[in-house]
């Protein structure tokens, strides 16, 4: 079995942070989300993985994934030119699929769980499709599956009126029948190929399409909301309550984990946490900030006011201001 992850997006929805590099190479945590991508394949031991790019993205993507340590990796990148669905996405990987399984992932989700479930169904079940779903709250603005004992009888993209409360996450597993259903369908009415449109074609065409429900739902990292929102499940979730690099220097500061901290900062008459990332290289002076995000090369002196629930640029310097609002840049 092979990895695919879907990299091509331009992530406006977060401009300006997304101008100098890839949305799907922001961080979580200090983790960018392509790397978790790379690791949940590499633990199902998936590692001939294909990275689904536009050309623009080339240089920042593999200078990035070269600072993985995992030897047994190997990467190859695919050319999508313009933006035109998740569907044609999948086209431009067929030669490299060939008539293999593969796990798909999009990298600009945060998923937690799993993705064994996703591998044995295919690769143990012979289904030619395995979907991740999870209840969602607001189901009109997502994927929407309707299932029937173990398969998945209907997909609907973004229905109005939907028929159930089950989303299609971004996490999937497909048998080489993918392509031919990727080949058949016509674009939506937004001119995209839709994954849910070629999963509904396999339905159509009987081949069995299974799901995983889980209770970790997944994190579409498309908005500053969105990214702290994920940023916090990742602190949560980590090992140690504060994972500060050996290097940053602490003075006369309190901090409340769980927060990372990456190397070379300085945190001086400060409090910091919880829910914390900072990126290397910044220096903390008179500022108490809670549930941010600060990318790196950050300088903060004597803010006014707690900053929360805030996104820092990288190479940001702020002296002595006032916090404007929630969700700065």
């Amino acid at each position: 079995m092979k990895g695919l992850i879907l990299c091509a997006g331009k992530g406006t929805r977060l401009y300006p942070f997304t101008v100098s590099y890839p949305k799907t190479l922001i961080p979580v945590a200090n983790v960018p989300l392509l790397h978790g991508c790379i690791d949940k394949l590499i633990d199902q031991n998936i590692t001939e993985i294909g990275i689904v790019i536009h050309p623009s993205q080339e240089s920042s993507i593999r200078e990035s994934v070269q600072k993985i340590d995992e030897q047994n990796m190997r990467i190859t990148y695919i050319y999508q030119r313009k933006p035109a669905g998740i569907a044609n996405a999948i086209l431009q990987a067929k030669d490299f699929i060939g008539e293999e399984s593969f796990i798909l992932l999009l990298g600009d989700n945060l998923i937690s769980t799993s993705l064994e479930i996703l591998k044995d169904q295919v690769d143990i079940e012979k289904n030619d499709a395995a979907l991740l779903l999870a209840e969602v709250d607001h189901p009109q603005d997502y994927g929407i599956a309707e299932v029937t004992g173990s398969k998945i009888v209907r997909l609907e993209e973004k229905p109005q009126k939907p028929k159930s409360n089950l989303a299609v996450l971004g996490a999937y597993a497909f048998s080489s029948s993918i392509f031919k259903a990727a080949e058949t369908i016509k674009p939506s009415a937004r001119g995209e190929y839709e994954i849910t449109d070629a999963i509904q074609w396999l339905i159509q065409e009987g081949y069995p399409v299974a799901y995983q429900k889980t209770e970790i739902s997944s994190i579409d990292v498309g908005t500053v909301e969105r990214w702290i929102t994920a940023n916090r499940k990742m602190l949560k979730e980590m090992p140690y309550e504060s994972n500060i690099h050996p290097s940053v220097i602490v003075k006369n500061s309190t901090i409340f984990g769980p927060v990372s901290i990456e190397q070379n900062c300085v945190i001086e008459d400060a409090v910091i946490g919880p829910y914390v990332s900072i990126g290397e290289s910044s220096t903390i002076n008179g500022c108490s900030i809670q549930d941010s995000i600060l990318l790196s090369h950050v300088h903060l002196k004597k803010i006014g006011h707690p900053l929360r629930k805030m996104v820092v640029g990288s190479g940001s310097t702020w002296v002595g201001i006032e916090q404007k609002g929630e969700d700065q840049g």
